[in-house]
Parts: C-alpha cells; structure tokens; sequence
C-alpha cells in the first residue's frame, strides 16, 4: 500500500526533484528550498558525496513523510539497498538493472529504471520497474514521448534531462507522469542563492498543474 501511495505522490506532484551538490551541506540546503517551492519528490544522486548520509539525515528529519526521499544514480542491487535502508523510498538509475528492480520490489519501494528507446522502455515495464525514466530527455524531446505512447499508450514515463520551465508544459501535455528535473531547478544554490531554488521550484509546480488543467 505504501508504494502506491508513493507512486501516487510522484504523480499528483508532477516533478522529481534531482540533487546534485559538492557535499553533503550543500545537498541539504538544496533538499529544504526545494520542499520550500512545494516538491515533495526529492532525488540525492548517489554522485554527491556522502550520498546516503544525506538521505539518511533526511530521512530522519522529516520523519512524519513531509517529502519523499529517492536515490539517483542507482547502478545495483547493493547500492539499492543501501539507500533503502538510509530511508530511500523510490530509486533512479540511468538505466535498466535487473537487480536493482528486485531489490525495490523486495522491499516494496518504487523503481524508476532509464531507458532510451522504445525497446528499452519495453524491456523496463516486462522486468517490473514502476516508471520509466526517460533518460537523456535533452536528446529526444517532448515529440519523442508522443512517438512512444503511440504504440505504448500505458508506458508511465518521466524524462529527465532537457526539461525547463519553457518546455515542461510540452512534456506534461505529450503525457509524462512527471517529469525529473536537475541543474535547472537547482542552479541557484551554486551561488548559494537557495531562495531561488524556491522560487524555481514555485514555477515548475505551478507550470505542471496549469499545463494539467
């Protein structure tokens, strides 16, 4: 029940916020402006150093579910779990790892394998994975989720990579579950200017449920 409920967040929210940051303080500075605009899926890309301490931290400090906590970058089935452990209730990976879907399933967290073509979308929804990320969304475009619902209407996909706030309604509109979204939501926080990570991520929800409407 959990993980429908999870799943059902991720959709209603319309955005998966992706984390990356030099270091753990700054990948919790930018966890809490994101919260603060309103998105309340929230990836730490296991590319940040002391990744799983920083879910863990999380985890902890909004224990009463106030976001949903994912890790990115998920390449198996060990990292998997140990992310799930530190408080991880959906993971990412750049592509499709057998292992890594059991480990969710095992566990009953939602996965949300990468995939590039049609085929491999394909192949993401047989192994069981609950979303497909589209990945890299910058090298396809909206067009391209039009192409694949085609033939695949029930595909639950969310592109990442590409998606701004001029295009997000496009992406929505084509008919993505959500959609990912990193250096374009947190640019801010390279400046330490994390209040307009907030005010980015306003616009990105509001742009999501205008283009929903």
């Amino acid at each position: 029940m959990q993980k429908l409920k999870t799943m059902q967040r991720i959709i209603d929210c319309g955005i998966v916020a992706v984390v990356r940051a030099e270091g753990p303080e700054q990948a919790l500075k930018i966890a809490e402006a994101i919260k603060a605009g309103g998105v309340e899926a929230i990836e730490i890309a296991l590319t940040v150093p002391g990744a799983i301490d920083v879910i863990r931290e999380l985890a902890r400090a909004y224990r009463n579910g106030e976001i949903l906590i994912g890790a990115g970058t998920v390449l198996d089935a060990e990292t998997a779990r140990a992310a799930i452990l530190a408080g991880a209730e959906f993971l990412v990976s750049p592509c499709l790892n057998l292992d890594m879907i059991k480990m969710c399933n095992r566990y009953q967290k939602v996965s949300m394998p990468g995939a590039m073509s049609i085929k491999e979308v394909v192949e993401v929804m047989e192994a069981g994975g609950d979303f497909v990320k589209l990945f890299p969304g910058s090298a396809f475009g909206p067009e391209m989720v039009k192409a694949i619902k085609g033939p695949l209407p029930y595909a639950p996909l969310v592109p990442t990579g590409g998606v701004s706030l001029e295009n997000v309604a496009e992406w929505i509109k084509a008919g993505c579950e959500a959609v990912g979204v990193g250096g374009e939501l947190t640019k801010g926080a390279k400046t330490g200017n994390y209040e307009l990570v907030t005010e980015t991520a306003k616009k990105f929800v509001e742009a999501i449920r205008a283009a929903r409407k």
